[in-house]
């Protein structure tokens, strides 16, 4: 380890920006001063932020404080992932392989569309009627 016991990632995910601090402990995660159990309802968006920790085998051995704001809960979780991925390779450079193959440590760039003058919404268009 080094010589700080603090490690840091910035995640992203549509419009929601994660700071994740990794620090050594015995596998809390607090999001936005609140257990992840009370931030997150769905288990799966649990199991989305945990899914770094249990590829690399370091789900008890880091304590996770995360800051997130922006976006909906799905992509927070998006982000979150991200960070704790970025910041675990700050912990180790050989975990690298593991999160790359899984695809944490890719940046996804899917973002909602703009909305386009002459339509209701990015694609839907106004009710065509013949007459």
């Amino acid at each position: 380890m080094a010589k700080s016991a603090r490690f840091y990632g910035t995640g992203r995910r549509k419009k929601s920006i994660a700071r994740v601090y990794l620090m050594p402990g015995k596998g809390d995660i607090v999001i936005n001063k609140r257990p992840i159990d009370e931030y997150f309802g769905s288990e799966t968006l649990k199991v989305i932020v945990r899914q770094p920790m249990a590829a690399t085998e370091t789900v008890d051995k880091y304590d996770v404080l995360v800051n997130v704001r922006g976006g909906g809960y799905t992509g927070q979780a998006g982000a979150i992932r991200h960070g704790i991925s970025r910041a675990l390779l700050q912990v180790d450079a050989d975990f690298r392989p593991v999160l790359k193959k899984a695809g944490f440590l890719t940046r996804d760039p899917r973002m909602k569309e703009r909305k386009k003058y002459g339509l209701k919404a990015a694609r839907r268009a106004p009710q065509f009627s013949k007459r």
